[in-house]
């Protein structure tokens, strides 16, 4: 290589080592006046014969600079991203996660019911098919207990309670709770038992899929068991529960319906929420369907060692994202478990 050229390699190299402004450096050496430029300039005082050389060495040392300043651009680049910490500047906002709406709507549904008197348990989400359906007044014909309405577990049955099920609804927990506070409530001498205030929410399970069902989803159960129970304290518990959940215009009616582990039966409906009882193209009528419920039937009394001549009371069963559904006019309930965050994050 040209010792004028070797020169002015060494120089450019040392300068960029040393350098904290690669930039900068670059106009040191390639600039106006720079000391490449420079020696360009000098390329037609070279004798002929020798100038192809020249270039040569100064297009070898032109590419041997740009490659040292590239590797001290990107050494700089790193060294301040891991080792440089600008204290004066905002920090980033850091990403915290929330309850999923279920979880939120659970919270609530516990919180509104527990200033009435209600206490949360808890009962088998595999149960046998005698809490599940034959305690319930639901005899071994029962449309439910068909292989294409219920999930059946395939293990041994039980000689008294049958065969082992997903749990269809949390009402499986009525007679287990009856059965629970005749253990353990103190009974006087004439054999009384102190009022049940149950209220059990839990995973249900049906086959059944669409855009108001899923195979998996929750329900909450309430049970209220004493003396002289009426049907006006289980109209008054409801327009409790929906005024406290949906907002004080919305208001329940009760309708005539059938279930086998209630006498009478009611469906529950509220208002809709888009029209407030008016009629609209999501309601039709001006009501949205809730829930069923009904007096507890004497035969599920009786199946939970209560005397139904002394005791009476109500039942309620409704699902949670059905009813999520009604206050956030959402759907389809599938959203629920799809995992899309554009949707979960709105809540």
């Amino acid at each position: 290589m040209n010792p004028k050229v070797k020169e002015a390699l060494d120089k450019s190299l040392a300068l960029i080592e040393s350098s904290v402004d690669p930039n900068k450096t670059y106009l040191e050496i390639f600039g106006k006046g720079g000391i490449f430029t420079v020696l360009a300039g000098e390329i037609k005082n070279i004798e002929p014969q020798n100038r192809a050389a020249f270039g040569r060495d100064l297009n070898s040392a032109k590419s041997q600079i740009e490659q040292a300043l590239h590797i001290k651009r990107s050494s700089l680049v790193v060294s301040r991203s891991s080792g440089f910490i600008d204290i004066t500047a905002p920090g980033k906002k850091q990403k915290i996660g929330h309850l999923h709406l279920v979880s939120q709507a659970i919270e609530e549904i516990v919180g509104i019911f527990t200033k009435i008197g209600f206490s949360l348990q808890s009962y088998p989400e595999v149960d046998w098919d005698w809490y599940a359906f034959e305690s319930l007044n639901m005899p071994k014909n029962h449309p439910a207990r068909d292989d294409w309405e219920t999930f059946f577990v395939k293990a041994p049955a039980s000689s008294r309670y049958g065969n082992q099920v997903l749990t269809p609804h949390t009402s499986n927990g009525q007679v287990r709770e009856m059965e629970r506070v005749k253990t353990f409530t103190p009974r006087s001498p004439k054999g009384e038992v102190g009022p049940i205030r149950m209220l059990n929410i839990a995973r249900c399970y049906r086959r059944q899929i669409d855009v108001s069902h899923t195979p998996m989803f929750h329900q909450f159960e309430g049970l209220y068991v004493d003396k002289n129970v009426s049907i006006p304290e289980l109209k008054g518990t409801f327009d409790f529960f929906t005024t406290n959940f949906f907002g004080p215009k919305r208001v329940t009616r009760l309708r005539p319906h059938h279930f086998r582990f209630t006498e009478p039966s009611f469906e529950v409906d509220v208002t809709c929420g888009v029209c407030l009882g008016k009629g609209c193209r999501i309601c039709k009528s001006g009501w949205l369907e809730l829930g069923g419920a009904g007096m507890v039937h004497p035969n599920v009394l009786k199946a939970g060692g209560i005397d139904p001549q002394k005791y009476s009371g109500f039942a309620f069963g409704w699902g949670i994202e059905r009813t999520i559904a009604m206050k956030t006019e959402l759907p389809d309930i599938r959203l629920f478990y799809q995992n899309d965050l554009r949707f979960l994050e709105q809540f």
